[in-house]
């Protein structure tokens, strides 16, 4: 198959990413290209930090209308913790004032819990994304004060209006958008790269719906 690239746009965890995709026997490529990123099979989008600092970081290397293009394609496209997060229309982080790249109407809010940041393995639940089979209920990490608390979660598909994103949830203080599974869009509030055996797990059932598409 073709290369999954990593978006080097400056902001993320890329080099544990790249280490992850490679243990899930992807070939990666670390890339900020736009013929890189629009001919990869696969995209991923880290995001380490605030919101606004990766909405900006993104727009400045034009990887907004890249990520845009891809899911006009149906090329696949993978967000990680913030690059979640800025697939929605925007955030409440510190009186954000950067506007997300608006896939989905919604707002990030701050969790609702005794103890923020969240830090530390949870359990996730979904009986029907491809992105967790084998999966629903086990614990991955996340380290995020923020996220779209799941009664707000999208109902409308960002690729695909006659069929709505399948989402997963998890418990800190109050349920949230633990994973978003959307055609060519993914997305994940945890960490994968984070998240040993089932973080690699998540990776290889994003990569065997790549397969699919290119075979």
């Amino acid at each position: 198959m073709s290369d999954i690239v990593v978006f080097d746009y400056g902001v993320g965890n890329v080099r544990s990413v790249v280490r992850m995709c490679e243990k899930a026997g992807a070939d990666v490529v670390l890339s900020s290209d736009k013929h890189v990123v629009l001919g990869a099979a696969g995209l991923i989008v880290p995001g380490v930090g605030d919101f606004d600092t990766v909405v900006k970081a993104l727009r400045d290397c034009g990887g907004e209308e890249l990520i845009r293009q891809r899911l006009v394609a149906s090329k696949a496209v993978f967000g990680i913790c913030v690059g979640l997060q800025i697939m929605f229309s925007s955030s409440e982080e510190r009186g954000s004032c950067q506007e997300g790249l608006g896939f989905y109407s919604g707002h990030v809010k701050a969790l609702q819990a005794e103890i923020v940041p969240h830090m530390g393995w949870s359990k996730v639940f979904s009986s029907t994304s491809r992105l967790l089979r084998g999966l629903d209920g086990q614990r991955f990490y996340f380290a995020h004060s923020y996220a779209v608390p799941f009664h707000e979660a999208p109902c409308v598909s960002a690729v695909n209006e006659s069929q709505p994103p399948v989402l997963a949830r998890s418990v800190h203080g109050n349920e949230f958008v633990a994973a978003i599974e959307d055609g060519p869009l993914c997305a994940t509030q945890f960490h994968p790269e984070k998240s040993g055996i089932c973080g690699e797990r998540v990776i290889r059932n994003w990569l065997t719906t790549i397969v699919r598409q290119y075979q």
